[in-house]
C-alpha cells in the first residue's frame, strides 16, 4: 500500500509578486524559514520539514481576485511549538500591518490559534493543539 508520509510543499500564485515576495520575506524569516530558491519568477522558503512557494499569477488569474468560501484554497495553517508562539505571532502581525480576521483565542477544546490573510487576501493561521493535554509537547507539559 501508497503511505504518504507528509506534504512536501505548497505553492501559490500572488497577485503582485514583489509586493508578496516582501510580505513572505518578513514572515517567513519571523518564522523561521530560510529561502530555499529564487528563480526571479518563483521564491520558495523551508524551515526543513515545511516548504512554501509562491509565483506571481497569470494575467487571467490576476482579473479573478481569491475570495475566501470559493472553491479552491480556504487557509493553510502553520502548526507552532506554543501558545505564547501564537502570541508572539499576532504582536508581529501587528506592527507589520497584517490583516487579522480572528485575533488569538482558543477557537476549539485546546486548540489556540490567530488567523490572518496575506496581501491578495489569502487566509493562513499560526496555530497550536494539545498544548493542555497529553498530545501537548514536552515543553508544555513540564
Amino acid at each position: 500500500m501508497v503511505k504518504v508520509v507528509g506534504i512536501d510543499h505548497l505553492v501559490i500564485r500572488v497577485g503582485d509578486y514583489e509586493r508578496s515576495k516582501r510580505f513572505y520575506g518578513r514572515l517567513f524569516s519571523f518564522l523561521g524559514f530560510e529561502v530555499l530558491g529564487d528563480y526571479g519568477d518563483q521564491i520558495g522558503w523551508t524551515n526543513g520539514t515545511t516548504r512554501f512557494w509562491i509565483g506571481e499569477a497569470d494575467e487571467e488569474g490576476k482579473r479573478h481576485p481569491h475570495r475566501i468560501g470559493n472553491i479552491g484554497f480556504h487557509h493553510y495553517a502553520f502548526e507552532l511549538e506554543s501558545r505564547a508562539d501564537v502570541d508572539a505571532l499576532q504582536s508581529f502581525l501587528e506592527k507589520e500591518g497584517v490583516t487579522i480576521v480572528d485575533p488569538a483565542a482558543e477557537y476549539y477544546d485546546d486548540y489556540y490559534a490567530v488567523f490572518f490573510l496575506d496581501p491578495d487576501g489569502l487566509k493562513l493561521e499560526g496555530m497550536k493543539w494539545g498544548e493542555r493535554t497529553k498530545g501537548g509537547t514536552a515543553k508544555a507539559n513540564a
